[in-house]
Order: C-alpha cells, then sequence, then structure tokens
C-alpha cells in the first residue's frame, strides 16, 4: 500500500542545505499499522507530509496505492489524497464553519465517495450521534478528534497517515480514541502510519520504526 524508497529531503539553512531525511526506506502493506517515533525535529512529520504529498521529496521514491507521487504535480498528489489518504492531524483541523455532520462528510464528499450507510456506521461507533448539529467550538478535544477520525475514514482510504493524534488529550482520552482509531481502521483494512512521541503508544501497533540521523531503525 506504501513504498518508500531511498527518500531525501533538506531545507534551506542560514550556512546552507539542513538535510532533515537522508534515504528512509520504508514499506506498509494493506491492514499494516505502523508507529512512527523520533525525537523532535528528527523529520517524523516531514516524512508524514511527504507521504500524503502535502510536501515534495529532493529525490527517493514515494508510491501510495500503486501511484508514484514524486513525478506528479500538485494537482495530481492533491488528486492522490482525495482518493486514496485520510489525514489526521494533532490540532484537528475541522473546518469551524461547519456542523460535526458536515465535517464527517465533507473529504468523502470533495472526493465523490460519501456513503451515508458508512457515515451512520463512524458516527454509531465514534460516539458522536447527540453532536451532529454542533461546532467544533462547541466540542471537547477529545470528541473532536473523534470527528476527526471519523472524517479521514468516511471515505474509505487506502492509507490513514495520523501525526501526533493524541498530542492534544489527555492519557484517557487519547486512550479512548486510539481504541476506537485502531479498531476502524482494523473494520476497514486499511494501512496505518501514526507519528506519536510515545512509545507506549507505538508499542500497540503491529510495528515500530524509530527516526534518527535521517533514517529508520
Amino acid at each position: 500500500m506504501l513504498t518508500v524508497r531511498d527518500l531525501h529531503k533538506s531545507y534551506a539553512g542560514p550556512q546552507g542545505p539542513v538535510a532533515v531525511l537522508n534515504g528512509v526506506d520504508m514499506e506498509l502493506r494493506e491492514g499494516e499499522t505502523l508507529a512512527l517515533t523520533g525525537e523532535s525535529g528528527s523529520g517524523k512529520s516531514t516524512l508524514l507530509h511527504l507521504v500524503a504529498g502535502l510536501d515534495r521529496a529532493d529525490r527517493g521514491q514515494i508510491i501510495v496505492a500503486g501511484t508514484p507521487l514524486l513525478s506528479l504535480s500538485d494537482a495530481g498528489r492533491a488528486a492522490v489524497r482525495r482518493r486514496d489518504v485520510g489525514l489526521v492531524f494533532q490540532q484537528f483541523n475541522l473546518i469551524p464553519s461547519l456542523t460535526v455532520a458536515d465535517n464527517l462528510a465533507f473529504q468523502a464528499r470533495i472526493g465523490g465517495r460519501h456513503d451515508p450507510a458508512w457515515q451512520e456506521e463512524l458516527i454509531a461507533r465514534l460516539g458522536l450521534d447527540g453532536l451532529l448539529g454542533r461546532y467544533p467550538e462547541q466540542l471537547s478535544g477529545g470528541q473532536q478528534q473523534r470527528v476527526a477520525i471519523g472524517r479521514a475514514l468516511a471515505m474509505r482510504p487506502s492509507l490513514l497517515l495520523a501525526d501526533e493524534p493524541t498530542g492534544n488529550l489527555d492519557e484517557a482520552t487519547g486512550d479512548a480514541v486510539m481504541d476506537l482509531a485502531l479498531d476502524l481502521v482494523a473494520r476497514t483494512g486499511c494501512a496505518f502510519l501514526m507519528v506519536t512521541h510515545s512509545t507506549r503508544l507505538a508499542d500497540r501497533l503491529h510495528r515500530h520504526l524509530h527516526l534518527s540521523g535521517g533514517r529508520l531503525r
């Protein structure tokens, strides 16, 4: 479902280019879950953004659901995201002007993959039945993250990417959100790549890789 080969990424610094990723290799199969840990600034989020097509690597190869990303334009990478990739962020990134119901359906609708029956199942499994008419500012952090997970899974992605999805939640709420996420990932059969600072959460996934010195170990 995901193949990363010899991936390199650097950014401009005061003294010249600063290498962040230096030959990253990784594979993720359908239905597999993988945690990515590393020190702050090690490039975890950079790698996730490259896989999502939100940024472009300097060189290497990224293949998502059979589609090579590095040769695509911005519009082409956006099309892959709409079709194959679900995204969950630490900051939730819900649309303030939309209700919970409309936030849940948003990504699936723009990708032409809205399935009312699947959305109803997600609503029930995520415990959002009584919240559909509310707006994000009227929700707790845990409720917002449940909506964000539902939104990402509503379009039945081939690959779900999560960047510190419990980072803004207390431990008990974070554990509950992770339970739901892993249950729904198993239900859909999508591949799941999660960036986290928590080795405790990382150990709940099938595999755990550590990013250090621009490489995965």
